[in-house]
């Protein structure tokens, strides 16, 4: 099969450097078009930096990064300095990007790329808020029908929150995106926290990726180690929850990957449970299905394919 050809659409974040990193180890699945930046896990001016440092740092200053929406479409900006540091990458020291910020505004290159090429060939992948994604929906209605498929990352139903009690971080900064993507007719396909909390980054999972000695596996293995102070202490967990690279890893072997195709709707208006993703997990509503909602994943296989993958870097 060709690789398949996507858009990365992120706020990175130590998982998403994770993720990034995946997609660019993995050319015979996965041709990453451009990355657009979103604001998210922290603001703009450093989610932007962050994607040009990691393209970089991999050795990969071909991949072309453009800025796009700094603020959720209707909400004042809400940031994760909390979990992932005050540059969004603590752990390692990543140098600089000398690699250019492109001049076109992220939503501007998603639309003319989706209506560039041939329709059903472009898929989307979201690591943050859906800002970026529902601002291009919204200016161009005309893509919803020439996208293949948006992954994304973000949700929850029995993990429920992990920003309120009720809704995860991603849905919660902008819900009024995502209720945008959930009702576009796209094929969707989520990770939602039900899954990521199943891939935890365990003391012997980062000894393996120390174990490549590559400066890639070990500046991974560094933000794991800052990221894993956060979730660790929060869940009580054996390791922290390596979130976005399940975005990624689907695209490459959706066989470690279970769900069940269901209905998802946003929360958008209550104050208890906004940014709810209400998913009709188990089929008590007449509401059509409008995602594939996975619940479960070969940990194992998980591990196995990111370190194989980032050693190559």
């Amino acid at each position: 099969m060709p690789a398949r050809d996507i858009i990365i659409d992120t706020d990175p974040g130590q998982d998403d450097a994770a993720a990034i990193l995946l997609a660019l180890a993995s050319p015979e699945d996965i041709n990453v078009l451009g990355i657009t930046a979103v604001a998210g896990n922290v603001p703009l001016p450093l989610t932007q930096k962050n994607a040009r440092s990691v393209c970089e740092f991999a050795g990969k200053v071909d991949v072309r990064v453009f800025a796009g929406c700094d603020a959720p479409m209707t909400r004042a900006l809400v940031t994760a300095e909390h979990v992932h540091g005050k540059t969004g990458l603590d752990g390692p020291t990543l140098p600089d990007p000398k690699m250019p910020l492109q001049e076109k505004h992220g939503v501007d290159f998603i639309i003319e790329t989706l209506r560039e090429r041939p329709s059903g060939t472009v898929t989307l992948c979201p690591l943050g808020p859906l800002s970026n994604i529902a601002t291009a929906l919204t200016r161009a209605p005309d893509i919803a029908a020439r996208i293949q498929e948006i992954v994304l990352m973000g949700g929850a139903y029995f993990e429920v929150g992990n920003i309120t009690p009720a809704a995860e971080f991603n849905i919660y900064v902008d819900p009024e995106a995502a209720d945008v993507v959930f009702k576009s007719g796209i094929k969707i396909t989520v990770m939602p926290l039900d899954v990521t909390h199943k891939v935890l980054v365990t003391p012997e999972r980062i000894k393996a990726l120390r174990a490549v000695q590559t400066p890639v596996c070990d500046a991974m293995a560094d933000m794991i180690d800052f990221f894993e102070r956060f979730d660790t202490d929060k869940y009580g967990s054996s390791g922290a929850p390596l979130h976005d690279p399940c975005v990624t890893a689907y695209l490459i072997k959706p066989e470690l990957f279970t769900g069940r195709h269901i209905n998802v709707e946003i929360e958008t208006r209550s104050e208890l449970t906004l940014g709810m993703t209400v998913a009709d997990w188990w089929g008590v509503t007449d509401r059509a299905p409008n995602a594939m909602f996975m619940g479960d994943v070969d940990a194992k296989g998980f591990f196995d394919l990111l370190t194989e993958r980032l050693a190559r870097l």
